[in-house]
């Protein structure tokens, strides 16, 4: 049976650009760096080396020859944070577009996008 969801899988135009974005730009540390042998490299990286879900970044291109059938969009990701207002202000700082803080009746939330304009969400749980 499944118990948890271990991986999410980013598809990105500009694979190192995209890691610099993650570990950078939001904090995230590469936990791991694979190559096949074959042209194909991806990283695992994670908001902390012990977090129990981490992203894959893979280069779209590569993936899309390799399996056409995949659906190469990005994920629609919702990070939570125990402080909101302090994370968007880091993002700022570095440049990262994001938007406003929006009370939702299950917390704070707003949205950022990464270097290739692909977006995702943090919340602040109530």
């Amino acid at each position: 049976m499944i118990h948890k969801i271990g991986q999410v899988m980013l598809y990105v135009e500009n694979q190192d650009q995209a890691v610099r974005f993650w570990e950078d730009k939001v904090g995230f540390s590469i936990l791991s760096i694979e190559e096949n042998g074959q042209g194909m490299k991806w990283v695992e990286m994670a908001p902390t080396k012990d977090a129990e879900t981490s992203i894959i970044i893979h280069d779209k291109e590569i993936i899309a020859k390799m399996s056409p059938e995949v659906n190469l969009g990005t994920p629609s990701l919702l990070f939570f944070s125990d402080d909101v207002e302090k994370l968007r202000q880091d993002l700022v700082a570095k440049n990262v577009k994001v938007g406003e803080i929006v009370d939702m009746p299950s917390g704070k939330v707003f949205n950022f996008a990464d270097d290739g304009g692909q977006y995702f969400a943090v919340m602040e749980k109530r």
